[in-house]
């Protein structure tokens, strides 16, 4: 009899502690909503910092193709520069000695033309130079001696013809990609969304479960209490005392298992929105929802103009064509005209250079023109003809997929709002069963065990009812995502706003 004492005393002493403990806990713990997990998610959330990244290094390559359309402006200096050489003089039959000192500077302008994908250039250089050496003459070898400067101006332009325009197409690819890169920055936020929201939810239904384990524990514990006076009173045989212990431990044990599994379900939630681990917190949900009618044909055609991995596959289109003419082009007849006109002066007086100035020219044109390369185009084409209608295909199984999800959607909402009315019905009555059945036990027309089988009952009915809100909550979520359109506000989503670049 002193050890069930001393067991009934320890169990006591533990539940104390472990209610303390509770309280204890709750009470440092920080309050967050969905919206506020959300928004933490936005600001330190590792996969949107990546694709945030990502998004602005698509920004800034299109910034430095446009800065490249404009005039490129460079000075190249040479301040020094000595040639020596010794040629060979065939009049005389022997060498002759040639010796330069000169510096020059150049400086250039270039401009391309992005509607012909020409480039103009206009270019000035001056420079300056002392040669010395000996050379021969009627008379005989003799040395000599010059000095005079140079100026050069000349502006040029080349044009490419029977080809297509490579700078329009490389601005036109970085602009997909720009706005590929925002496609997926955006999904990628719609998706942090959902996994925020079920991971918020998990941690609801872990905090539901506790609650629910915390109210089996103290109502065991209530049922224990009851059963040991009546044990000791000699109004029920030892063994309900015994089974009462029992189900307390067990009940004692749910209870420490779910705060168990609370706390590695908020682990996860931490590493996914990107707080510290050392942070606590508990979860404060909205779950009181109220069942909306869906018009299926409506959100099919709002997910069909909205959803955004549709326009991903229209820019793949566009680039399988721009790979096309690329292919195309490899062995392709084309040309360039080649036109340059200026004006050059020499002088030993720097300030007299254009006083005996002569203008000059030239003009160009070139074709290259493939003969025969053994089939090699012919192939390339045909192997990214077959890119380009895999990639049309794949629109359309696009297509086909959201059309499914949406509709799938639709039968999940319509089977969850008639599983809440009969989670909703079924806490009525299991809440009811167990109010009779708990007034029979205290009046001894009942077992701890058959009271035991009730409360589980009750656990149970509740928890359900918890889970089917959720499953109905988070299939709205699934259906705003998959046709990017709220029904519960009945607008379409324009949120997403890109505040890291400017376009």
């Amino acid at each position: 009899m002193n050890r069930k004492k001393t067991s009934r005393l320890a169990l006591n002493v533990t539940t104390v502690l472990l209610m303390l403990l509770c309280g204890l806990r709750l009470s440092a713990q920080t309050a967050i909503t969905l919206e506020d997990a959300l928004e933490i998610a936005e600001k330190n959330s590792p996969r949107i910092q990546t694709s945030r990244l990502s998004l602005t290094r698509s920004q800034e390559l299109l910034n430095a193709q446009r800065a490249a359309m404009r005039s490129n402006f460079s000075l190249t200096a040479t301040p020094f520069e000595h040639r020596s050489s010794r040629p060979f003089n065939a009049t005389v039959g022997d060498f002759q000695r040639d010796n330069a000192i000169s510096s020059s500077a150049a400086l250039r302008v270039v401009q391309p033309i992005v509607a012909s994908d020409a480039t103009v250039t206009l270019m000035n250089t001056i420079s300056h130079t002392n040669v010395w050496g000996d050379r021969y003459r009627p008379g005989g070898w003799e040395e000599y001696s010059d000095r005079y400067f140079q100026n050069r101006l000349t502006l040029s332009i080349d044009q490419p013809i029977f080809t297509y325009n490579r700078r329009r197409m490389q601005l036109q690819e970085l602009e997909f990609a720009l706005e590929n890169s925002e496609v997926s920055h955006i999904l990628q936020r719609l998706n942090l969304e959902r996994q925020v929201t079920q991971s918020f939810f998990s941690v609801y239904q872990q905090q539901q479960r506790v609650d629910i384990a915390r109210r089996a524990f103290e109502s065991m514990q209530q049922n224990y209490e009851i059963t040991k006076v009546k044990a000791e009173a000699g109004l029920s045989a030892e063994v309900e005392l015994f089974q009462a212990e029992l189900n307390l431990a067990n009940s004692r044990s749910d209870y420490e298992n779910s705060l168990v599994t609370l706390e590695n379900t908020k682990d996860n939630f931490k590493i996914l929105v990107g707080m510290s681990l050392y942070d606590d917190f508990m979860v404060l949900p909205d779950i009181n929802i109220d069942t909306l009618s869906v018009d299926p044909g409506f959100a099919i055609d709002q997910a069909l103009e909205n959803r955004l991995e549709l326009r991903q596959r229209e820019i793949q289109i566009e680039e399988s064509q721009f790979s096309m003419i690329r292919t195309m082009a490899q062995n392709e007849f084309r040309g360039s005209v080649n036109l340059s006109i200026g004006m050059q002066g020499n002088d030993p007086n720097f300030f007299n250079i254009y006083d005996d100035s002569y203008p000059t020219s030239s003009v160009s044109v070139r074709f290259d023109i493939p003969v025969f390369d053994w089939g090699e185009n012919r192939a390339r084409i045909r192997a990214t003809e077959a890119s380009m209608e895999s990639v049309k295909i794949s629109y359309q199984d696009e297509v086909n997929s959201i059309i499914q999800s949406v509709r799938q959607v639709y039968r999940n909402l319509n089977n969850l709002r008639n599983q809440i009315e009969i989670q909703r019905q079924s806490v009525v009555n299991a809440e009811l069963t167990y109010k009779i059945n708990l007034e029979r036990y205290r009046n001894g027309d009942l077992t701890g065990m058959d009271l035991n089988r009730f409360q589980e009952q009750l656990s149970s009915a509740e928890l359900s009812y918890t889970n089917a809100l959720i499953s109905y909550k988070l299939e709205l979520l699934n259906l705003k995502i998959q046709t990017l359109y709220d029904f519960e506000e009945g607008k379409p989503i324009t949120d997403f706003v890109f505040t890291t670049t400017d376009r």
